[in-house]
């Protein structure tokens, strides 16, 4: 099945080159590109296209609000730097699937894509901290709502370990070596068990109870 991504950036130079990295993926296709946030809005619901690659600071109307626009209509990556890193929490807040770093590799882009397209959050692993360290300002500590990592069983607090370091499904089933529906079965459980709404508040919460420490390696596997 290809993949249908929307590229939206308003530097023109930028835009072309993510459009000859994705087009050279044999799953993906560009199926169109806009220079504004409002042209994002108005190309997504002509085109319908499973991914919307999503600069943050662009005229007319901002990446973010255009991100806001397309909640629930398409699965929205957000595009960012780190002098952006400000933006992220809010990006995520208007119903972004997750966010790239602009440094990324063609590679990583790629996958990004692929891992939006699924279902899965992104959470670039070069800036996880810094996104956590923003989250955990605003975000209620588990100690105010009264969560306890005690209520998780030892399997789904070892995959919300993997979560919180940015590992997709697919990528947290290998290393497990279970089944990826198995994978999504746990998390579901794991975030109805602690009232979080996704994977980006499980993080946060890991981060805060001390699951996982800052700058520190995701588990080994057994």
């Amino acid at each position: 099945m290809t993949i249908r991504v929307l590229v939206a950036d308003d530097q023109a130079m930028v835009r072309e080159g993510f459009v000859v990295l994705l087009n050279a993926q044999p799953d993906i296709e560009v199926v169109g590109e806009a220079a504004d946030g409002r042209e994002a809005v108005a190309k997504a619901a002509e085109l319908e296209p499973d991914v919307v690659l999503m600069d943050v600071r662009m005229p007319v109307l901002s990446g973010l609000e255009a991100a806001r626009r397309l909640a629930g209509r398409a699965k929205v990556l957000v595009l960012t730097t780190f002098d952006l890193d400000e933006y992220v929490y809010e990006a995520l807040r208007a119903g972004a699937s997750g966010f790239l770093l602009k440094s990324a590799t063609g590679r990583e882009l790629s996958e990004a894509v692929r891992v939006v397209a699924r279902g899965d959050a992104l959470l670039a692993p070069s800036v996880t901290r810094r996104l956590i360290d923003a989250f955990s300002r605003l975000a209620p500590s588990p100690a105010r709502t009264g969560l306890r990592i005690e209520q998780l069983t030892e399997r789904e607090s070892e995959i919300l370990a993997l979560v919180a370091h940015g590992l997709s499904n697919g990528e947290i089933a290998d290393r497990l070596t279970i089944a990826e529906p198995t994978v999504k079965t746990h998390i579901s459980n794991l975030l109805t068990k602690l009232r979080l709404r996704d994977r980006t508040q499980a993080a946060v919460y890991a981060f805060q109870t001390g699951l996982v420490r800052p700058n520190g390696r995701p588990p080994e596997p057994p």
